[in-house]
């Protein structure tokens, strides 16, 4: 009988590595800067993956784009890209198409095709949440009624990366040396309880919104049917997408501040609730009454990006490891400080947070150009 204990393990012994690892940078000046930190960083957390999943998050590397929604998606067959062309063409006004850039590797085997797609939407409402709904409902669309078709991102400048294999190597299949970004956040994935294929690697991603997660999350079953009453489906067969949906639902759609959607996620103990003045008590009593059915159980520690913010959270308790960094204005999460002390070997500040208190990294105001543009990086 095969010992078990022995798949995806090298080393024939009984150690069996299973953590994941997550990654993530933001210049706090909106200064762009190449990946060649974050791809080295990940890379030196190789033994936390088994090469079955990773992937990156970048913000702020289209500025050819800004003003246009960024479609990265997944074709598994012809008959997929076929019906899904017609579907954008009938839906959107698209400025601009391409393959996504990518180079044979040795590593990447059977990849499918990924394409990128420019666009805008054909409505004359000033109302931004309008497109943004908009944008959610054709997503969910392409994802649930064509087939073989996997939209993984869908903000505006910016793009996930994602595929099956050790994120570094995923980072040379897409050849991320070439991209420069002010925000980016890696990850890289031991399956446990799902199949390792491409459109479940990390980052999950809806608009601009990007999670990547260590751990594992057993309330997926009611997180997942929570979501779908507001219209989210989960397709990518992975835990963390409902994470990515929840975080949208909160903060975009109910306004709640990240904080607030903290403790939805992460909430006190019930002794800790008790204990608590007044105002405290009732707030959070109803945050467990109204949202108790998008409660993250089980370990996790994640990292949720959109533009202008880096957050950081991990479970009450914190089962699954992460540290801060800082060095002027760069700040670091991730699961191993080493990680971070190879980027940036003398640091201002490492710190470890308390488990359920987000560590929440904001872009400084007043950085941003005119035209709203980010700043290019300015060497060392």
């Amino acid at each position: 009988m095969q010992n078990l204990g022995h798949v995806n393990n090298n080393h024939n012994d009984d150690k069996v590595i299973d953590a994941c690892s997550i990654f993530g940078a933001m210049n706090t000046l909106g200064h762009r800067f190449s990946g060649e930190g974050v791809i080295k960083a990940i890379a030196n957390m190789h033994d936390r993956g088994n090469g079955l999943g990773g992937g990156f998050a970048i913000y702020g590397l289209y500025p050819e784009y800004t003003d246009l929604y960024a479609f990265h998606i997944m074709y598994l067959s012809q008959q997929g890209k076929q019906e899904t062309e017609a579907f954008l063409k009938d839906n959107f006004k698209i400025f601009h198409q391409e393959d996504v850039p990518t180079r044979k590797t040795i590593k990447i085997i059977n990849p499918p095709l990924v394409r990128r797609y420019f666009v805008d939407i054909n409505m004359h409402q000033p109302d931004n949440a309008l497109h943004n709904d908009y944008i959610l409902d054709k997503v969910m669309q392409i994802n649930t009624r064509l087939c073989d078709s996997f939209v993984f991102s869908s903000g505006k400048d910016m793009a996930v990366f994602k595929g099956v294999g050790y994120p570094e190597e995923i980072a040379e299949f897409f050849c991320l040396e070439q991209y420069k970004g002010y925000i980016w956040t890696s990850h890289g994935r031991f399956p446990t309880n799902t199949q390792g294929w491409w459109g479940g690697a990390h980052p999950f991603s809806i608009l601009d919104w990007t999670v990547v997660h260590n751990g594992e999350i057993s309330s997926y079953g009611i997180n997942q049917r929570y979501l779908e009453g507001f219209g989210y489906h989960c397709t990518m067969q992975t835990d963390t997408e409902a994470i990515a949906y929840a975080v949208d639902l909160l903060v975009r759609k109910h306004k709640l501040p990240v904080e607030i959607m903290a403790k939805v996620f992460a909430p006190p103990f019930w002794d800790d609730i008790d204990r608590m003045p007044p105002k405290e008590h009732e707030l959070v009593q109803a945050l467990r009454q109204v949202y108790g059915s998008l409660m993250l159980n089980g370990p996790f520690a994640v990292l949720i990006a959109h533009h202008g913010e880096l957050i950081g959270l991990t479970d009450r308790i914190r089962l699954r490891p992460l540290t801060i960094g800082e060095k002027g204005d760069m700040v670091y999460l991730s699961s191993e400080e080493s990680a971070i002390r190879l980027v940036s070997p003398e640091l201002d500040r490492a710190w470890i947070p308390m488990g359920g208190e987000p560590v929440i990294t904001r872009l400084k105001i007043g950085n941003e150009q005119k035209d709203g543009s980010i700043k290019e990086a300015i060497p060392a």
